[in-house]
């Protein structure tokens, strides 16, 4: 028998969000004759939307919430939706570093729907001037701690995400975590003010690329003995453990027709019951294999034709993207303030060879400038084959484009000379930065310059005799 509980996502203030879904999986569960025995289905209701609260505050309320449930077996599986992935994540993360706080309830399955894990773009845009007066129209906070926490590029989901890549394999545990969220925003929940809401290579709040856990950590570091100057900046690379990763045709991130929880359509509940009934690593590693040969036929038919009334339809090309978080400091742990970062591409290292519209989108964190999301067109850094019209494939709507690699990057620092200084750094000739990034895929890039420090910055002298220092003699570098 399972406990199920479901957790909704940020500003959230009734539970009709869930939809017809939780009905729908006790019914078909039990339609289909599976072995999934749901005893208990148990919503969530938390407050996302005062100020006040924090995400740390989310978690310790949660626990505190399902100890009220005084489960059987001490275990539950979970279905999350946008935010409320990001949730169970902390908490789980709490579990393991806070045992003597927090319950050893044990989560089995954690079925996350559109996970903003990598944060929103729209976080972004939801505290500002636009964002508040609608929550102020509507009678509730933005939501201020929490939407700090789903900007791209913070500070706390970078921490959590990290220490995923990082960390044990979670089936290792038997805990089980499964990804779904859907390809396309709803067009009909456009908003002209926030093209983000529109944005192809996302459901219209949360990029494909930013909920999807399998994911990088890139570092390019000082090479050994580096000395000139320019610096040259080696790349070292870690992989997460493998999620099962799953996406959603036609699904988008709410609404009552398409969202991916509210719909309830049959392949966001099939989807669901699928990932419920794993009982084994091998059952586990199966249905990711499963789940990327369903993506790789997606992902084959790219083309969508949007209805444009009495107009020719909107063409849209869905190109699986990559989302690029770039952080920039020196080995001092020294934000790199103002500096420079540009892509290179060939063994000519030229910025000319990158392929037009590669760059899709770039967002600063707003608390910590030097950290910058990049947008990328995957398959265009890695050349795709000419892509025909599907209403007659003799025409082309956009011709093949070729691969430039390898790609290398440069960093340009303001301050270039001084008692201490930075100077001009590249990633080394033998690394090609597309092997960091993936398709559907997130790497955070640590950028890491070394900080130049004259021995003029601290000298031992035996002249006994006042001397003025004021001027001081930079000197050559020290080691």
């Amino acid at each position: 028998m399972t406990t199920l509980v479901f957790v909704h996502g940020w500003s959230v203030t009734n539970t009709s969000t869930y939809g017809q879904l939780p009905q729908q999986l006790q019914q078909q569960a039990a339609a289909a004759g599976l072995t999934l025995s749901l005893a208990d289905i148990w919503l969530s209701e938390y407050v996302s939307f005062d100020d006040a609260v924090t995400m740390s505050d989310l978690v310790r309320a949660f626990d505190h919430a399902l100890r009220d449930l005084h489960l059987l077996d001490a275990s539950f599986a979970c279905v999350t939706h946008s935010t409320g992935g990001p949730v169970l994540r902390e908490w789980l993360r709490a579990q393991r570093d806070k045992p003597a706080t927090h319950s050893t309830i044990r989560l089995s399955h954690l079925v996350m729907l559109a996970p903003a894990n990598f944060g929103s773009a729209l976080a972004q845009l939801g505290k500002g001037m636009l964002g508040r007066l609608k929550s102020w129209f509507a009678g509730v906070d933005p939501g201020q701690r929490i939407l700090d926490w789903l900007e791209l590029g913070s500070a706390e989901s970078l921490s959590l995400n990290l220490d995923y890549i990082h960390s044990d394999d979670p089936v290792k545990r038997g805990q089980f975590l499964f990804v779904l969220t859907g390809d396309r925003p709803d067009r009909k929940l456009y908003d002209h003010l926030n093209s983000y809401t529109g944005e192809d290579g996302s459901d219209g709040v949360v990029r494909i690329a930013a909920a999807n856990l399998n994911a990088h950590h890139a570092v390019l570091s000082p090479q050994a003995n580096a000395r000139g100057d320019t610096d040259t900046l080696a790349l070292n690379l870690s992989r997460s453990p493998r999620c099962a990763f799953k996406l959603i045709a036609d699904a988008a991130h709410s609404g009552d027709e398409h969202g991916i929880m509210a719909s309830a359509a049959p392949a966001t509940v099939q989807a669901i019951l699928r990932c419920l009934q794993i009982r084994s690593a091998s059952d586990y590693e199966g249905l990711c294999d499963t789940f990327e040969r369903e993506n790789a036929a997606r992902d084959a038919d790219k083309v969508e034709l949007e209805p444009a009334g009495p107009f020719a339809p909107r063409v849209h090309i869905h190109d699986p993207r990559s989302l690029l978080i770039v952080r920039l400091t020196d080995e001092a742990g020294e934000p790199l303030t103002g500096a420079g970062f540009l892509f290179t591409a060939g063994v000519q290292a030229s910025a000319d060879l990158l392929p037009a519209g590669f760059l899709l989108d770039r967002q600063a964190n707003s608390k910590q400038r030097t950290t910058i999301s990049l947008f990328l067109d995957h398959s265009l850094l890695a050349g795709d084959a000419r892509v025909a019209d599907p209403r007659n494939s003799r025409k082309t709507l956009r011709p093949a484009v070729d691969s430039h690699r390898p790609y290398g990057a440069s960093v340009q620092p303001m301050d270039l000379s001084g008692l201490v200084h930075h100077a001009l750094a590249r990633s080394a000739t033998s690394d090609d930065l597309f092997a960091m990034l993936g398709p559907h895929q997130t790497t955070v890039l640590d950028v890491v310059l070394p900080r130049k420090i004259h021995e003029g910055v601290f000298r031992l002298t035996q002249t006994l005799t006042p001397q003025d220092f004021s001027r001081p003699v930079a000197g050559p570098v020290i080691g």
